[in-house]
């Protein structure tokens, strides 16, 4: 049950919240403790043509928690505006209601309460139902599904098939078109079979062979929908040969490539089109920065960092649209055409409450049919947790914090870094920790559990170039992720300092000394991009860890001292 002044928050929340703008009335329906697909649904269209957007699912066919950052720091020009708003920040800006559906679903206020109340989100026949559901309404002909990447990653499933089971999934979905970066991850080859097989585009103006400089995949194509001409560039992860290992797709180069994207849009506007939208999975600040730059975009449907925003933020003539991840929304865009150019936008982002949605039958059986080779896996229960295990926020993640915790026990280390991956799932205390809750955070193509000796002089080093590809105030030069975890080590970072000068106070933590720069300490990490790293995999590793604790729980991290926010 909920207060008479709580219903009275939700639902002044609710009335001030426009279609327009996000969301909608899903504060005060939720505050009344009723949501139904209806009201996810619930649209007031414009226009002739509509864009259904998803991103960064990272290969979630089934409804999961996934609890938003708490941190989200902003740096430079970007400082102080969303996405890098969270918690009561975020609510105020969007003006989303205390305890409603909205902060469930885009905050990491009151999480395990609300979690436990509203339920789980996603999955790919509630997802499907939703994209079907538009298409009825506004007819096929006048809807536009595109997908911006980092879909065929971050699951058992997708890494045991090579992403096969997405791929099934997408097809199915009816993909128009995607942007990748992740996908990368599978090698050239695997890449390339797909992009040249499938029934969606793969589009990516940005990657070039490094011999030629050739294009290596169709850079945008042109969609007839409504009676209006749609030009899609892709754009994809342009630090993907730093972010992921270069081995893996070694003939490629990627690159923001500014100028080869005004040439795009000029050529799609001299072929007709009256709508010009970049696919991109640059990262929201990066494509912030991008459109004040580029001319004649009139819509950029941006990934890669994992926002969620129930409001489009607008650069000059162009909107920027923010859609999350792992399943949890499907942005609508319904857009006007007059005189041959956009007259008008009008968005939703709604948000897929597994409990309301009726699901798919179809999607339910491919998603059931692509699973079943593995369910018993999948369902084999390692452990539980008496705590909440996440992953987002800019410095610590409990679920990362029980990965460093496997690697100092299991390999023997004294150090553990863990990679600041924004995917895999939650799970909120008293729950089961099964293999897939365990590989939705570990999944990927190079998991070797490494154990080798660093001196303090170079975990600094590693901190220090992490941090900035993080907090670099041009957003040209971050990687979008966030910072490396680390396990038996202590530190103070100001994110206001320049390369070299952000990280200080290193301090091993069990023996209570400061990191010494000329000693060697015995580290283990994994997810390194060097080929040949030897090591067991980390899905290994931590549920063996996971086994023989039986129940976790892990303690909040102070061991990282934030400033200059």
């Amino acid at each position: 049950m909920i207060s008479r002044r709580e219903f009275l928050q939700a639902s002044a929340a609710a009335s001030a919240l426009t279609i327009g703008s996000g969301l909608g009335p899903l504060g005060r329906v939720a505050a009344q403790q009723k949501l139904t697909q209806a009201d996810i649904l619930k649209f007031d269209p414009l226009g002739t043509v509509t864009i259904l957007y998803v991103a960064d699912n990272h290969a979630q066919l089934m409804p999961l928690y996934f609890r938003e950052p708490s941190v989200n720091l902003g740096v430079g020009a970007d400082k102080g505006l969303p996405p890098h708003l969270t918690d009561a920040e975020f609510r105020k800006y969007f003006n989303i209601a205390a305890g409603s559906a909205d902060a469930y679903a885009l905050t990491a206020d009151d999480f395990v309460s609300l979690a436990r109340n509203y339920g789980r989100m996603g999955g790919m026949d509630r997802v499907a139902a939703l994209i079907n559901a538009v298409r009825a309404e506004r007819g096929e002909d006048k809807v536009l599904l595109l997908d911006g990447g980092d879909t065929w990653q971050g699951s058992w499933t997708s890494l045991q098939t090579k992403a096969q089971d997405m791929i099934d999934v997408m097809s199915a979905l009816k993909v128009d078109a995607m942007v990748g970066h992740w996908e990368f991850t599978y090698g050239a080859d695997r890449v390339k079979e797909v992009a040249d097989k499938a029934p969606f585009a793969f589009l990516a103006q940005n990657v070039r062979d490094n011999e030629w400089q050739e294009p290596v995949f169709e850079p945008r194509k042109m969609f007839e929908k409504g009676g209006a001409k749609i030009a899609v560039i892709g754009q994809a992860l342009p630090r993907t040969a730093v972010a992921n290992p270069r081995w893996m797709f070694p003939k490629w180069e990627f690159g923001i490539r500014e100028e080869d994207m005004q040439k795009q849009i000029d050529e799609a506007r001299a072929e007709g089109a009256q709508i010009v939208v970049l696919l991109s999975h640059d990262g929201f600040d990066v494509d912030r920065k991008l459109a004040g730059r580029v001319k004649g975009l009139d819509v950029i449907l941006t990934a890669h960092t994992h926002d969620a925003m129930p409001g489009l933020v607008r650069v000059g003539d162009t909107v920027l649209v923010a859609t999350g991840s792992h399943g949890k929304f499907v942005s609508r865009l319904d857009i006007e055409v007059k005189d041959k150019k956009v007259a008008g936008v009008r968005f939703k982002l709604m948000p897929v409450f597994t409990d309301a949605i009726k699901p798919d039958s179809a999607m339910t059986a491919l998603v059931e049919k692509v699973r079943a080779p593995f369910a018993k896996d999948l369902a084999k229960v390692i452990g539980k947790t008496d705590s909440l295990l996440y992953r987002r926020g800019n410095f610590n993640g409990t679920f990362d914090d029980l990965i460093c915790d496997a690697m100092l026990a299991e390999r023997d280390a004294e150090i553990a870094l863990s990679p600041g991956f924004r995917w895999g799932g939650t799970l909120i205390p008293d729950s089961p920790i099964t293999w897939e809750d365990v590989t939705n955070a570990t999944a990927i193509t190079y998991p070797n559990c490494y154990r080798n000796q660093m001196t303090g002089a170079q975990l600094k080093e590693v901190l220090e170039d992490v941090a900035d590809n993080i907090f670099h105030p041009d957003p040209y030069f971050q990687g979008g992720g966030d910072m490396v975890r680390i396990g038996g080590m202590g530190y103070s970072i100001d994110v206001s300092k320049p390369m070299g000068s952000r990280i200080s106070d290193l301090t091993h933590l069990k023996s209570g000394k400061p990191i010494d720069a000329a000693k060697s300490y015995t580290v283990a990490g994994w997810a390194s991009v060097n080929e040949g790293t030897q090591g067991p995999p980390i899905w290994d590793v931590v549920s063996a860890h996971i086994s023989k604790r039986g129940t976790v729980k892990v303690e909040p991290n102070t061991a990282v001292k934030v400033s200059g926010a």
